[in-house]
């Protein structure tokens, strides 16, 4: 790669949601930057679908709806609450969602991916395609000035390296700026894209036009691990799947894919996939241990985005929104520092963290940054007991037999007082507001 004779303003390395952000932003400023990515194309390693949370493109690219692959938007959430046979919950659904700029979207990644690389070639960086990049290249006193690969040729120099990598961090990992991934702190998420007719998805769901559900599930689907199952209505498919964290499947030696067939095969599930055909499936790791888990963000010559910094809230499910913007921050400091001509220091780099401080990214992982633990060391309840408790609870109390309702309600505390759980129950609820505020 001699041809690179001069530094590039900046390199980006991975070309998903937040490093196409960051390149995007920087080559739409002006600034020339070289974007790496070791997949075929952009989303060659990504086929499921996914929630675009609008809000955050809009702020990169305000007329994205006009040109982007979109499925549909959403109108109706369904928050489930499962054990073996049957589900609770809650949804939401409003014509309001029906707006003029609808507020989320299913997407395929593949598709969307690729689209968004095409915006970023046209803001004029430059993409490597089928690139690895093998290590950062520091000078004498420690700060990255490039990145070596595994082309042949001398290194790529630039005035600061945007790590966009994903959740393994291994260019991080290897030049010694971050720890390996620790498992409890990431989830492995199995996924599957189930095919049917537009019109089979529409009556399913009772959806017109381009109306999307999203269904979130949790309970004992995850067999006592931490974890959730969700399903996504896309066109002319359905994306399906369940993840869990890392160190539970090490522990419980419960395999993904046994997981996903019995949630595909609950009786809740198994009806909206009916006479699909299933034609693509992938494995993705998905960080989930939060504020606590975030790693160092930048030094001297570099910054991390997207997953690479734990950027995903997991309580509320939310990670392209989060990934696009500390993207568009991480370039909007870039852009601001070379404009005034600053070298790209650790200190100078500093203010990306502040902005992201300021921003909802920083201010929602602050605020529910004691949940994924409060959850984790009390999944046999979460992800068990209560589930359980909660369905015999609806059906003693639906279930009209001759009992009268007084009885019943003696049955449902009788029942909760002989489990021993509800102080268990009262104290998971209070630390769980106390977490939440």
């Amino acid at each position: 790669m001699g041809e690179f004779s001069k530094p590039f303003d900046a390199i980006v390395v991975g070309a998903g949601p937040s490093g196409n952000a960051a390149a995007y932003v920087m080559a739409k400023e002006g600034l020339n930057v070289l974007q790496i990515e070791r997949g075929e194309y952009a989303g060659s390693k990504n086929v499921q679908g996914a929630i675009l949370y609008a809000d955050a493109l809009e702020k990169i690219i305000p007329n994205f709806r006009e040109e982007a692959p979109l499925e549909r938007h959403v109108i109706e959430q369904r928050m489930w609450m499962m054990d073996e046979k049957s589900h609770s919950g809650m949804h939401y659904r409003s014509d309001d969602f029906n707006e003029e700029k609808p507020n989320r979207y299913t997407i395929l990644r593949a598709q969307f991916d690729k689209w968004f690389s095409s915006k970023v070639k046209e803001a004029g960086a430059l993409v490597l395609y089928e690139t690895t990049v093998t290590e950062l290249v520091k000078d004498l006193s420690g700060k990255v000035i490039g990145v070596r690969t595994d082309r042949q040729g001398a290194p790529i120099m630039a005035n600061v390296v945007v790590l966009a990598e994903g959740v393994n961090g291994l260019v991080g990992q290897r030049s010694g700026l971050r720890n390996e991934v620790s498992p409890d702190s990431v989830a492995l998420a199995v996924k599957e894209m189930h095919f049917l007719p537009r019109e089979t998805v529409e009556a399913r769901f009772n959806l017109s036009g381009n109306e999307g559900v999203v269904i979130e599930a949790m309970g004992t689907i995850t067999r006592g691990m931490t974890g959730t199952g969700f399903l996504y209505t896309n066109e002319e498919s359905i994306s399906v799947g369940i993840g869990c964290i890392v160190s539970d499947f090490a522990e419980s030696n419960i395999g993904p894919n046994e997981l996903l067939e019995a949630f595909k095969n609950h009786p809740s599930i198994k009806p909206l996939l009916a006479g699909s055909e299933c034609k693509e499936y992938a494995a993705h790791l998905i960080p989930e241990g939060g504020y606590k888990a975030i790693p160092q963000l930048t030094g001297a010559g570099w910054i991390v985005v997207g997953d690479a910094g734990q950027f995903v809230n997991a309580v509320h499910r939310e990670g392209s929104n989060l990934a696009m913007t500390t993207g568009r921050i991480a370039a909007e400091t870039v852009v601001s520092l070379t404009r005034k001509r600053e070298d790209m220091t650790a200190a100078n780099l500093a203010e990306y963290e502040k902005r992201l401080g300021q921003s909802f990214v920083m201010k929602d992982l602050k605020k529910y940054k004691g949940i994924p633990d409060l959850l984790h060391k009390n999944k046999g309840n979460f992800f068990g007991t209560y589930p359980k408790l909660i369905s015999q609870a609806m059906q003693t109390w639906f279930r009209v037999d001759g009992i009268d309702k007084i009885s019943k309600e003696k049955a449902i505390f009788r029942n909760f007082r002989e489990t021993r759980t509800v102080w268990g129950m009262m104290g998971d609820a209070f630390r769980l507001v106390r977490a939440w505020r």
